[in-house]
């Protein structure tokens, strides 16, 4: 089984859409292992967006995920990474297909909702970041069955 992390950003949860974007990587089949509400710090913010450092957005990166509550989630299936960057949808909610969560309630560029893991490598990583390895649970669903 593969794991990646999702962030719900400050716009997701001051929009109140936390839940509803969790219901749906539940409705796909996707096993949550571990969540938590937090309000991410600068020093975080710059460890988890370290590629993006010397880039002319880098700032405003760090300004927005700072400047509210986050939901981090850490979601589990065969495939985790890429069918939650299927179900995201283009970074450009303006861009991104309807029916993706992102073509669904993304407002621009800056505000698009949710960051997922991009590659299981770095899924590794970003989790590492956000949970330790006592957060994340192991267990049966009887769901899972009937799906994997």
């Amino acid at each position: 089984m593969e794991k990646t992390l999702v962030l719900i950003k400050p716009d997701g949860v001051q929009r109140g859409l936390a839940g509803r974007v969790i219901a749906r990587f539940e409705q796909k089949g996707l096993k949550i292992v571990a969540m938590k509400m937090l309000h991410m710090d600068r020093d975080l913010a710059t460890r988890h967006y370290a590629i993006h450092k010397g880039k002319a957005f880098f700032e405003d990166l760090v300004d927005f995920i700072t400047s509210g509550p986050i939901v981090a989630l850490v979601t589990e299936a065969p495939n985790a990474v890429a069918m939650v960057r299927t179900m995201m949808g283009d970074t450009d909610p303006a861009k991104a297909q309807p029916g993706t969560i992102r073509g669904d309630f993304g407002i621009d560029i800056g505000h698009n909702v949710f960051h997922g893991s991009d590659a299981p490598e770095n899924a590794s990583t970003e989790i590492a970041l956000f949970f330790s390895a006592r957060e994340i649970l192991s267990y049966e669903r009887e769901l899972d069955r009937w799906l994997y």
